[in-house]
């Protein structure tokens, strides 16, 4: 037997530290998770404060719509009114019973919960800053072989004059009361995705964003398209717009903007990135390589420089996405633990990420963008079409589609897939499985669709659009 309390003790749970626990303790391992839950809750942002309830409130967001565009299908009847206080309640019920399931997952793994604030005091040994029943503070050491940091990220606020007045994802799902003007300060998917809820929810949201175009990273085309659907829909989105400073006034909080204007509000919120959460972490005594905004250095294995210490998820700042930490802690666990009997050991992969954004309409997309083809220097062809989906010619909602392949002119592979409309998130994870295995541009042309779907464009579209 070792001196050690726990083969492996990790920190924080989130999405990556759920599952590296689970899956080494279902190994044989002695494990043991700390996270502070008086924060919040097991489950870490996926659950808690990302994507669950913004996807919740995604689908709430969606039925103001659809009660209008009902009418064009015969229904009628009195505009429904939302119960804001019933969406949180109902919301926080369905948070907790997750919470719940997660913490009967890794007790029924034999994995031993630990609540409490963890800190790094060598490369073997952890300290939790719990406390008493009479809220003295208390402190618990523990000795584990390895160490697994995955404590996720934070929302990043820049420093500006009112910096207290705004808030970040974290509080937006608790507002009190629903306001009636938001301001959205940012250009990518979280902000993108609460301008959009509040504004099927009947909030009146302005989103400013300092760059040219929404959604950088994503094919620019997309980021165009689907910056006018959301305008068609009432959005006051401002490009090329910072903010100076933020004021409470009788009348609301004042937005100043670098061009001199203002923008007045009920609310603010900032979504202007996230930052890797090591703060009290002791990384830096213990001598933890970091990069930029305080990310943790890892080696293929998620190894730091610290030989016993490794990390996952978004503290590692590779890809902030919830599966993308599920696959850096199996991989993890092959890795420690070795992988399931007759299973090759799984290694974590950064290409051909699916993802989407929830908006109304939503994006999807898997594989390069047409820029990131070209600056690879390939010969391409672009298929793409823009469309006004079935369900709205009754509807008589003006909202359109965007579908649009980027193909290798060479090989005819398709190199990247990309959509706006409804569902897209469920239509591109489908397709991301034959993007990985390198599907044709024939292949695609020889599967039949169903109809009448959306889907079908992808294997329904002939003549491209540009090659070169």
């Amino acid at each position: 037997m070792s001196g050690f309390d726990f083969d492996l003790f990790v920190i924080g749970g989130g999405s990556g530290g759920v599952r590296a626990a689970r899956m080494a303790a279902q190994r044989g391992a002695r494990v043991a998770l700390a996270e502070a839950q008086g924060r919040s809750g097991l489950g870490g942002t996926c659950v808690n404060v990302g994507c669950i309830p913004k996807k919740l409130y995604h689908y709430a967001a969606h039925y103001a719509e659809a009660a209008e565009e009902a009418r064009g299908y015969g229904w009628h009847g009195p505009a429904p009114a939302l119960d804001w206080g019933e969406l949180k309640r109902r919301r926080a019920a369905e948070i907790a019973r997750l919470n719940g399931v997660y913490e009967t997952l890794l007790r029924n793994a034999g994995v031993t919960l630990l609540d409490g604030w963890a800190r790094l005091l060598d490369a073997h040994t952890v300290q939790l800053a719990t406390l008493h029943a009479d809220g003295s503070p208390a402190h618990q050491t523990w000795r584990a072989e390895r160490i697994l940091i995955a404590t996720g990220g934070a929302p990043y606020v820049p420093h500006f004059q009112g910096r207290e007045h705004v808030i970040t994802s974290n509080e937006v799902f608790d507002l009190e009361p629903l306001p009636a003007r938001l301001v959205v300060v940012g250009g990518g998917y979280i902000a993108c995705e609460f301008a959009s809820i509040f504004l099927g929810l009947g909030v009146r949201v302005t989103q400013l964003y300092r760059g040219e175009q929404i959604l950088r990273g994503f094919d620019d085309e997309v980021r165009h398209f689907l910056a006018d659907e959301l305008r068609k829909k009432g959005l006051d989105l401002r490009l090329q717009t910072g903010v100076v400073a933020v004021q409470r006034r009788d009348d609301g909080l004042h937005v100043q903007l670098e061009d001199g204007g203002h923008v007045v509000a009920d609310a603010v919120l900032y979504a202007t990135g996230r930052v890797p959460n090591v703060a009290g972490l002791g990384l830096e005594q213990l001598g933890v390589a970091q990069g930029a905004q305080g990310a943790i250095l890892v080696d293929e294995h998620f190894r730091t420089n610290v030989p016993s210490v490794y990390a996952v998820g978004d503290v590692v700042a590779r890809a902030q996405l919830t599966p993308v930490a599920l696959a850096e802690a199996m991989a993890v666990v092959d890795h420690l633990f070795g992988p399931p009997a007759g299973a090759a050991p799984r290694q974590a992969r950064y290409d051909l990420i699916p993802t989407a954004v929830f908006t109304l309409p939503s994006v999807g997309a898997v594989g390069l963008t047409e820029a990131q083809a070209r600056q690879q220097g390939r010969r391409l062809r672009i298929y793409r079409s823009a469309f006004r989906p079935l369900r709205h010619t009754l509807s008589g909602r003006d909202e359109r589609a965007l579908v649009k392949l980027v193909v290798d002119d060479a090989s005819d592979q398709v190199l990247g897939l990309h959509m706006v409309g409804p569902e897209a998130g469920e239509i591109v994870q489908g397709f991301a499985v034959a993007l990985r295995c390198g599907a044709t541009k024939a292949q695609f042309d020889a599967t039949l669709g169903i109809h009448p779907t959306l889907a079908e464009e992808f294997v329904t579209l002939r003549e491209p659009a540009s090659v070169g």
